[in-house]
């Protein structure tokens, strides 16, 4: 790994990763403030705590340099510290970031994003995703008159709010009478959809589910679900938090020709700045608004959902990406990058045990054991390697910032990786692994 000067942790008092780790779990439970970023999720040679970013790469605290993907849970799409949006960012910080009318910018942001979303005819701004999530859910059940939530249970996260959550496997805390108002379907399984509409006749407000995540649509899918939703008076409500500014611009409702009711966006919207966004048609966006005859939605209301700099920080993203065609290197780069590594797995003997899915521009990755069955262990071995190569990779998600020649770095360090695994499918992974397995996040017990 290369060095660079040493970085002071801010306002730590860290003396080394470990003492970092005991103190942070002190003070924030879990240690992170995003479950997916927790030491459960990585293996035990990862940085405990990153201190910048630059483009694809990032940096420890001891100057140890690292070659990043998910960029942020996917968020960062650009890069980090991407110029351009960061200074954009820092001049309407000058001029403030938050005042008691509304600013230009929400008008302005609110119709460049409508420009590009043909399905869509009002807006609302918020920060995080799980937010604007749940106004979607509110609006339908307000719109319907109905009770229940259909969500697609092979899709792993919608909101923390309790109408998801109650749904997991983690639902403490939330009463029993919540959670039996969200069902789930499968999906690709038209059927597993209508036996939901038989089941609970007149009951279901809406449907939530991402266009995709790493299997495609089959036999018009999507077409057909959003058919059998407003034949049975439903909502059709699409999640793009992550094929949203990846997929296509914006989004997988664009690249499938997709008409939801009301779709939801955010990671990648701004670069990393907190920025998410409602998006749906006039009639049910109305209800949370000053302009309707119908019973009112408090739709969204947040101190900080519209700060100007976030707002200009989204803005000046979605100039670059018009004017660069990010996605286009986003799905290039991403098949450069599958082409390598599908070749290192062919050349390990690896078919069946290690395996890539997903889009390009979203790949994530399969481990399996001697048997063929998901472990958490070889998945855990396969990160050790690559951080011990310089590689921090829970997936191999690429931003615009990834070059060739860091794709063609990350493919070698990847057949050295998978090296290792070969030999731990051979002689045991317990033999190779250092440290404990990753977990999934949704587990009742720690």
């Amino acid at each position: 790994m290369a060095k660079t000067p040493s970085t002071t942790l801010p306002r730590s008092g860290a003396a080394s990763p470990a003492r970092f780790r005991e103190r942070v779990h002190d003070v924030i439970p879990g240690g992170s403030h995003t479950y997916a970023k927790g030491d459960d999720q990585f293996p035990s040679n990862a940085p405990a705590f990153l201190v910048r970013g630059k483009g694809c790469r990032v940096w420890d605290g001891d100057g140890n340099e690292f070659l990043e993907y998910g960029m942020g849970l996917r968020a960062v799409t650009l890069g980090h510290g991407f110029e351009p949006v960061v200074e954009a960012a820092a001049r309407q910080m000058r001029l403030g970031i938050n005042f008691t009318r509304p600013s230009p910018l929400e008008l302005e942001c609110a119709e460049a994003l409508l420009e590009m979303l043909p399905a869509a005819e009002m807006i609302k701004f918020a920060k995080n995703g799980s937010d604007v999530t749940t106004a979607a859910v509110k609006l339908a059940r307000a719109h319907t008159g109905r009770d229940l939530i259909a969500v697609c249970k092979d899709q792993p996260f919608f909101s923390t709010d309790d109408w998801f959550i109650g749904s997991t496997a983690m639902p403490a805390g939330i009463p029993e009478a919540i959670r039996s108002l969200t069902v789930g379907f499968r999906y690709n399984d038209i059927p597993s959809v209508e036996a939901l509409f038989d089941a609970h006749p007149r009951r279901i407000a809406g449907v939530v589910l991402e266009a995709e995540t790493i299997e495609p649509p089959r036999d018009r899918f999507l077409h057909r679900l959003l058919d059998v939703c407003h034949a049975n008076g439903a909502i059709f409500i699409l999640d793009e938090m992550i094929t949203g500014f990846r997929w296509d611009l914006p989004g997988a409702q664009t690249l499938y020709d997709l008409d939801p009711d009301l779709s939801t966006f955010g990671k990648a919207i701004a670069n990393g700045f907190s920025v998410s966004a409602l998006a749906g048609k006039r009639a049910l966006m109305e209800r949370g608004g000053l302009r309707t005859d119908e019973e009112r939605v408090f739709l969204l209301s947040t101190t900080h959902g519209a700060e100007t700099y976030g707002l200009a920080a989204a803005l000046e993203t979605i100039h670059t990406y018009r004017a660069e065609r990010v996605v286009e290197v986003l799905w290039r780069r991403g098949e450069r990058l599958r082409g390598g590594i599908e070749q290192a797995v062919a050349d390990l003997g690896l078919d069946g045990s290690f395996a890539l899915l997903g889009k390009p521009c979203n790949l994530v990755f399969s481990a399996r054991d001697r048997d063929k069955r998901p472990s958490q262990a070889f998945r855990t071995l396969f990160m050790q390697e690559l951080v011990r190569r310089g590689i921090l990779a829970p997936s191999f998600v690429v931003s615009f910032a990834h070059t060739e020649a860091d794709v063609d770095r990350t493919v070698e360090a990847v057949r050295g990786a998978l090296g290792v695994y070969r030999k731990a499918l051979d002689e045991g992974v317990e033999k190779y692994l250092v440290g404990p397995s990753v977990q999934p996040v949704f587990r009742p017990k720690a």
